[in-house]
């Protein structure tokens, strides 16, 4: 079966950096795209960033963008999310997600990124 998880996730100071991590099984990986996503507390889940099936083509929440970097290598079917000069607005759960099909969506269970002094 599907299988994403994540890893990576911790408390860190303004300014600071992490790299967020998803492990993923259970369909061909190098053949989708894969995005990262987060929910803060009261918010609705928003896209974070994008990677193209060979990682060609990236894109980024204009939050973000300019400050993380989002990565793949398909060879270890890992999917990766660099976190620079963090926020304590980028406070949240960062899920992992694949859809791999219309209908057929799935989602890691999440890594708490906090970010506070």
């Amino acid at each position: 079966q599907v299988q994403l998880v994540e890893s990576g996730g911790g408390w860190v100071q303004p300014g600071g950096s992490l790299r967020l991590s998803c492990a993923a099984s259970g369909f061909t990986f190098s053949n989708y795209a894969m995005s990262w996503y987060r929910q803060a507390p009261g918010k609705e889940r928003e896209l974070v960033a994008g990677i193209s099936s060979a990682g060609v083509s990236t894109r980024y929440a204009d939050s973000v963008k300019g400050r993380s970097t989002i990565a793949r290598d398909n060879a270890k079917n890992t999917v990766y999310l660099q976190m620079n000069s963090l926020k304590p607005e980028d406070t949240a759960v960062y899920y992992c997600n694949v859809r791999l099909g219309v209908l057929s969506r799935f989602w890691g269970q999440g890594t708490q990124v906090t970010v506070s002094s």
